[in-house]
């Protein structure tokens, strides 16, 4: 008989999110193959089993390393914000991010095949994330990454664990790393005007022609006169090249001094910024609002049906 351990235990959770103990029997009746406990499980508990992993990760922290002239910015999610708090969570962020910078992965997979070791899991990072996966009973996931070694300086910012910066630059360091925060605190989207992406460009674009639409739309149903065409497109493009200021770092005021553009004061300060990556933790996933009340009430009905 296979000796069962409780790092096996805890991987079989975290593939299919079945009780400890379930997981247990199950290891025990199929002499601790892997496969084959897996299957006894789905077969028992039905869609129960690997729940975990559909569940949605949209908190989490962003992770960065940096040494010399190489680093990396990772984001790694979890289910909830107190798992985002929890200390082997968060050393499995920083390790990634470190395996990033050291070990230039193609993408998440191989990432994920990196050897590291933690909290008696391994012997890989994706064996780490599953072990933990099955030891707080959270999904988790790596959702991105960003490996920096083109041979220029680097500076980072995280605010708090949330928000994370890496400032690619020549010159001052203090200069690089002011920058880095603001770039944490203004979100911009480009380095410059003209680095905004296209559709971006044109998202704005149609904004301002709604509202001049929704303007013109207006006036006319109040008797007052409507702007010609020319007059319109003049606005729209107003619009269109404010948005770009606002969002192209460059161009925006700095938040050490609104007195002065980023622009100007790396100018000042004789420092070149050429790139720059932000994470946002959960930016652009969907969160799911569980509705408590609802859910009471739900549980309450099934308890009267089965009754």
């Amino acid at each position: 008989m296979a000796a069962i351990t409780a790092s096996m235990v805890g991987e079989l959770r975290g593939k299919t999110d079945a009780p400890m103990m379930e997981c247990k029997k199950a290891l025990t009746e199929a002499n601790g193959d892997m496969v084959k406990a897996e299957e006894l499980l789905r077969v028992k508990l039905g869609t129960k089993a690997g729940k975990a992993a559909s569940r949605i990760t949209a908190e989490g922290v962003v992770a960065s390393f940096i040494d010399g002239n190489t680093g990396a910015l990772v984001e790694v999610n979890s289910e909830t914000d107190f798992v985002s708090k929890n200390d082997s969570f968060i050393a499995m962020a920083n390790a990634a991010a470190e395996l990033v910078a050291k070990h230039n992965p193609a993408d998440i997979a191989a990432l994920g095949a990196l050897a590291y070791e933690q909290d008696s899991f391994g012997p890989t990072l994706e064996d780490v994330r599953k072990g933990l996966i099955g030891k707080i009973g959270e999904n988790m996931s790596f959702r991105r990454f960003q490996r920096f070694a083109g041979g220029d300086k680097l500076a980072s910012y995280l605010h708090g664990t949330r928000i994370g910066v890496v400032v690619q630059y020549e010159g001052d360091e203090t200069a690089a790393k002011d920058v880095a925060m603001h770039i944490a605190a203004m979100k911009p989207v480009a380095l410059a005007s003209s680095d905004v992406p296209a559709e971006l460009i044109e998202k704005e674009r149609s904004v301002a022609a709604a509202k001049a639409a929704e303007d013109k739309a207006k006036a006319q149903a109040e008797g007052k006169p409507v702007q010609s065409d020319e007059i319109v497109a003049k606005r729209i493009e107003g619009g269109v090249q404010k948005y770009l200021k606002e969002v192209s770092l460059f161009n925006q005021a700095f938040v050490k001094n609104d007195k002065q553009s980023v622009e100007q004061m790396l100018k000042e300060r004789a420092t070149t910024v050429k790139g720059f990556a932000l994470y946002v933790v959960g930016e652009g996933i969907e969160k799911k609002v569980d509705d408590f009340a609802a859910e009471v009430a739900a549980q309450v009905a099934a308890a009267k049906a089965g009754a």
